[in-house]
């Protein structure tokens, strides 16, 4: 899927390129020309603005891989067998977020998450204490009824065993470290670009 805009931080080595590009009068021409325009060659370019090809071919390049403008999927041979390729303005919005590179700043914001699960453990493993005190209660009546069955102090030693807030500690606790895992991953990629 072809993205409608073009996502810098700050910290981006490519916002600098972006700057110059805006700034450069002959670049804001090129980006006026090829906005009217459904598509150019450099040399269609560097005639109708007059302007010299080789100053073309460099504002061109520069914008391509600023993401401004895009190469056309269009192309033609010259007559002396060299690809005319055809350039058109991306029409897409430059987006810039004041994003930090500091891990420790969104690892911060998982400590709330993190405190969250953790009440929620507690509060799991209250409710089904409750819940087993109530079996507990109920099989010691039934017990007492049956006349001391050891099978029925046997099932409720079973029961009570069971630790599901342990479970949904370390359910919360996994998913934590996965959430951590990303941020870090999301860090490296994107300083790579």
């Amino acid at each position: 899927m072809n993205k409608k805009y073009l996502l810098f931080s700050l910290e981006d080595s490519r916002l600098k390129s972006i700057a110059e590009i805006l700034k450069n009068k002959t670049a804001s021409k090129i980006i006026n020309f090829l906005s009217e325009k459904e598509e150019a060659s450099e040399k269609d370019i560097s005639e109708k603005l007059e302007i010299p090809l080789n100053t073309a071919e460099y504002n061109i390049r520069k914008m391509v891989q600023a993401g401004i403008i895009e190469e056309s999927k269009n192309f033609f041979w010259s007559p002396k067998g060299r690809k005319i390729r055809m350039y058109r303005f991306s029409n897409k919005s430059i987006v810039i977020s004041p994003k930090s590179s500091k891990l420790n700043s969104q690892i911060k914001q998982i400590i709330p998450i993190a405190l969250i699960s953790g009440i929620a453990a507690v509060a799991v493993k209250f409710y089904f204490s409750a819940q087993r005190a109530v079996v507990a209660t109920q099989e010691e009546a039934f017990a007492l009824a049956t006349e001391g069955s050891a099978k029925a102090a046997e099932s409720a030693s079973i029961i009570n065993t069971e630790n599901y807030w342990l479970w949904f500690l370390a359910g919360a606790v996994f998913a934590i470290i996965i959430l951590v895992l990303r941020i870090a991953l999301y860090q490296k990629i994107w300083k790579k670009k």
